[in-house]
């Protein structure tokens, strides 16, 4: 096929194009955004080679795929402790000639061994076009279930949505908030404000590490620097829901998620494990579904992983998968 190839000379070179093309795309993700991978290449990004390529065609644009070179692999910018999805980011319509060109580039790019595409949702047509197409050309293609996301269907009221659940998780719910609520005085504040933000992230990062080793593992140095940056970045965009939860006064509970789209997307959360006796975790979760709701979401997005408490709160499994291909 005739197409074009270009390579842009950096992350800030390429942010119109990349902003243009993702409003185009159905893969569109806040992962995808190029404030995200810009902030995520500042602090992680050092020992990869960028490659942001621009596929167009006679017809126009095609796509842009946002790739890192390690080793003669070929990835996606930045790395699953991190990023929930990546994707190509296409023209929605113009799939197959994005894969065509893309297949077709890197059969004539000699330094790549292995393009290995991460965190691929099982809507992507990354998953439906590539496999053939990279068989075609006498490539070894392996893909395997990666892990799952658990995503949330939101109705339009709060009461409709505590009826959707079944009676014994409606009942559950129902009952912690009554406990938490005999137990002292309860407020629930969603922080939008950057200013509110920054004043508040020390409380999420100190409830982030006590609740568990895994999390005080999880909240290095660099990753803490990383999520003070993106932080900032997507609240000064109106994207950003930082969810705390007090009692009495005191912080027990926080979480961030992202309004991006028709979702709100959970990214990350802590709690006071003094107080997990209150379910006061899951309970700051609930609330920030409730905020969902009232913004008018469509859905509540659990991101990676699949902890007990989405599917208590009403999730179901959305699968993501790994998608490898092989010289």
């Amino acid at each position: 096929m005739e197409y074009t190839a270009k390579l842009f000379d950096g992350l800030e070179a390429a942010k119109a194009e990349w902003t243009r093309l993702l409003g185009l795309s159905a893969a569109n993700t806040v992962f995808l955004t190029p404030e995200w991978q810009r902030i995520w290449w500042g602090h992680f990004g050092g020992s990869y080679r960028l490659l942001i390529l621009f596929l167009h065609d006679t017809d126009g644009p095609l796509g842009l795929a946002p790739l890192a070179v390690q080793d003669g692999t070929v990835s996606f910018l930045g790395r699953t402790d991190l990023f929930d999805y990546h994707d190509f980011i296409v023209v929605e319509g113009r799939e197959r000639p994005f894969y065509e060109a893309l297949i077709d580039y890197v059969e004539r790019d000699a330094d790549w061994r292995v393009l290995e595409m991460e965190s691929l949702r099982a809507r992507s047509p990354a998953l439906e076009l590539l496999p053939a197409l990279a068989e075609a050309r006498g490539f070894s293609v392996e893909f395997v279930r990666e892990d799952v996301a658990p995503v949330l269907a939101l109705p339009d009221t709060w009461d409709d949505y505590l009826a959707s659940l079944p009676k014994k998780a409606r009942h559950e719910l129902r009952r912690k908030g009554r406990k938490l609520d005999a137990a002292g005085d309860v407020s629930h504040t969603m922080c939008s404000d950057p200013q509110c933000v920054r004043d508040c992230l020390p409380d999420f990062f100190r409830l982030h590490r006590e609740s568990g080793p895994d999390k005080a593992e999880f909240m290095t140095p660099a990753r803490e620097r990383f999520f003070t940056e993106m932080a900032m970045e997507f609240a000064l965009k109106d994207q950003l829901r930082l969810a705390l939860l007090e009692l009495d006064g005191k912080r027990v509970a926080a979480c961030i998620s992202f309004d991006y789209l028709d979702s709100y997307l959970l990214y990350n959360s802590g709690y006071d494990p003094d107080f997990s006796y209150l379910s006061v975790g899951i309970l700051n979760k609930a609330f920030a579904i409730r905020e969902a709701i009232g913004a008018g979401k469509r859905y509540f997005d659990f991101l990676r992983g699949p902890e007990r408490y989405k599917y208590d709160l009403g999730a179901v499994d959305r699968t993501i998968y790994r998608l490898v291909v092989r010289r």
